[in-house]
């Protein structure tokens, strides 16, 4: 098997349009303890800078307060809720990225809602009172948060309208006229705000050319353009669930190269691209979400998707969510990246891994993507098995790679790395090895839906079964050293030999060893070396 020469120099920044956003259940849900709990870690480990969700004007909120009692006329604003939920994300380091929907029973024109929690689907009745309602909810944030802070906001114009579960009959027009007086409202409040859209979903390349239309003609205000991006097809229902087929992964970042194709030449081609809603499958209740296998598919997006949007946000950071109704069991096929009670899936793991990437590129492969911090010198590789859908051939039990890192680190005063051998040999800090920390997660590793299979699948474990089950949800780790060698290029470096598991996802870090060990230690003599 050849050995992939790491070049020495960076290819470009990694950037962080990978945990820009995150998705999250509707917006009333953050008001409960172990939503704020499993935020809480997700912050911890990842750090995502916004966070996006349906329901922010839905009843369960209940902004929008009509009354007509005792000879009393109007209607109140109320935001009781909107700014407890907002105070907790600030709290944790995270901004809201605003979707505005759904609509308030009082301004809906019909009856037609989406989910359990009936989410009303219907344009409003009344636009002027829609627009007075989206001002008020800005003008209180702006009066609570800062008109600078605010600014930083994203505000975007409802959810999928190109379906007709999400906006009656999925009517276009309807939707354009939506988009134009809130996007005026917002404005109104101050020119600076961000608002945008269309916010659609996968399959509808007819939506953009009639956007970009109908906003240019009647210089409607569009600061950024949003899309959503699934993998899966048609749902075949079980109780309680579904099975669906999956594309290759390339057909993500295919969706979301495919606004910029499709604006090319209008005026919203240069404007911000945020794919606001993406997974392998659309569905909550899809078991793919819990496996590895999800994990080692969405590797190569996180990887190459900075590429090409601004932001893509994962749908959704826990399974404190409830479109389908209250879920059955602990693990569900549920959208997050946690499970309730906080159970780390592998896809959580993917998305810590990156975290600990660094800002600069030095190589993307197939199967891999190697980075280094710029001001510490320490490498990171992230490497995950090949997977291609349904249709791809079944994943072997094992998946090698073999690379050639090299490695480099600041020298005390001379103000910059140290990356030739002849300098390693000389540097204060070189002692002829780096350390080795590796994270695995496989089908058997780090995988908390293998561990709950193997248990019995209870549908309420048990506090000493969760307890097992939180460990059992933990990467393999394991630590080592490795010598420099002077390589072919005059720079110092590392040989990498992984063997990944079924469907494995691996981190290894790369620190310079600074070797302490006193003079008289003899290891040989220590029972058990």
């Amino acid at each position: 098997m050849n050995r992939t020469v790491v070049p020495a120099d960076p290819v470009g920044p990694l950037g962080d349009a990978w945990r820009a956003c995150v998705g999250t259940g509707r917006f009333n849900l953050a008001l409960r303890q172990d939503y704020q709990e499993a935020l809480a870690l997700v912050q911890r480990d990842i750090g995502f800078r916004y966070i996006r969700g349906h329901g922010l004007l839905s009843d369960d909120v209940g902004v929008h307060r009509p009354y007509d009692e005792a000879g009393h006329r109007g209607t109140r604003y109320a935001f009781t809720y909107v700014d407890q939920v907002v105070d907790a994300y600030l709290s944790l380091g995270i901004k809201p990225f605003l979707e505005l929907g759904f609509m308030p029973e009082s301004l809906a024109s019909g009856p037609d809602t989406v989910f359990w929690w009936q989410g009303n689907i219907t344009p409003p009745r009344d636009h002027a009172e829609w627009a007075r309602l989206v001002q008020a909810v800005l003008r209180h944030l702006v009066d609570r948060y800062g008109l600078e802070e605010v600014r930083t906001w994203p505000v975007e114009v409802w959810n999928e309208p190109n379906l007709d579960v999400f906006w009656k009959n999925a009517d276009q027009e309807a939707y354009f006229r939506l988009y134009e007086v809130t996007a005026r409202a917002i404005k109104d409040v101050d020119a600076s705000l961000q608002v945008g859209g269309p916010a659609i979903s996968p399959g509808s390349d007819d939506w953009w050319e009639p956007f970009a239309e109908f906003v240019t003609a009647r210089d409607v205000p569009v600061d950024f353009t949003s899309v959503h991006a699934y993998a899966t097809g048609p749902a075949q229902h079980v109780p309680f669930g579904v099975y669906q087929t999956l594309k290759p992964p390339q057909n993500l970042l295919d969706q979301f190269a495919r606004p910029r194709e499709l604006l090319a030449g209008t005026p919203l081609a240069d404007l911000p691209l945020h794919v606001s809603e993406f997974n392998s499958s659309y569905r909550p209740d899809n078991p793919i979400h819990d496996t590895a296998y999800n994990a080692a598919y969405l590797a190569p997006v996180l990887a190459g998707g900075g590429e090409l949007v601004d932001s893509f946000s994962y749908w959704t950071f826990s399974d404190v969510f409830e479109e389908t109704g209250i879920p059955v069991s602990i693990l569900h096929g549920g959208f997050g990246m946690l499970s309730h009670r906080g159970l780390k899936k592998p896809t959580y793991h993917l998305y810590a891994f990156m975290a600990r990437m660094g800002g600069e590129v030095l190589a993307r492969g197939v199967d891999h993507l190697v980075s280094r911090d710029p001001a510490s010198g320490r490498t990171t590789v992230l490497a995950w098995q090949p997977v291609g859908g349904t249709d791809a051939p079944d994943s072997p039990d094992r998946h090698e790679i073999r690379l050639s890192v090299p490695v480099s680190w600041p020298t005390p005063g001379a103000g910059g790395r140290t990356s030739s051998w002849q300098e390693l040999q000389v540097s204060a800090a070189g002692s002829g090895r780096v350390f080795l920390l590796r994270h695995d997660v496989d089908v058997e590793h780090g995988n908390v839906w293998h561990a709950w299979g193997e248990m019995g699948r209870p549908a309420s474990p048990s506090s000493r079964q969760l307890d097992l089950l939180r460990e059992a949800s933990e990467p393999r780790r394991g630590a080592s050293s490795a010598p420099i060698r002077p390589g072919d290029d005059g720079v110092g470096r590392v040989d990498l030999d992984l063997t990944l598991g079924r469907h494995g996802v691996t981190l290894v870090e790369l620190d310079p060893v600074s070797d302490e060990t006193p003079a008289w230690i003899d290891d040989t003599r220590v029972l058990g070396r």
